[in-house]
């Protein structure tokens, strides 16, 4: 698996109230919604750069406005392929 690392002001986790391992979390998992959303990641390896279960992942992209199913067939076909 390969590491990024990003450097982010302290600020920013202060004011999110979040730790550095909760900030990344967060980050892995918008990085995964968007490009899930702009369609270069299928759900299933979407949900491997969050680090969740694609269940956990699929139910999450409400929470970013992101419509779950918003798939044409071929896309369902490999969706369903992968899962």
């Amino acid at each position: 698996m390969s590491q990024i690392t990003l450097e982010f002001p302290d600020e920013s986790l202060f004011s999110l109230k979040l730790s550095p391992e909760a900030f990344g979390a967060e980050i892995r998992m918008a990085a995964a919604v968007k490009l899930f959303e702009l369609r270069r990641l299928s759900s299933g390896a979407a949900a491997k750069v969050a680090g969740v279960p694609r269940v956990v992942f699929l139910a999450k992209l409400a929470d970013y406005g992101v419509v779950t199913f918003d798939l044409t067939d071929e896309e369902l076909d490999r969706e369903a392929e992968l899962g």
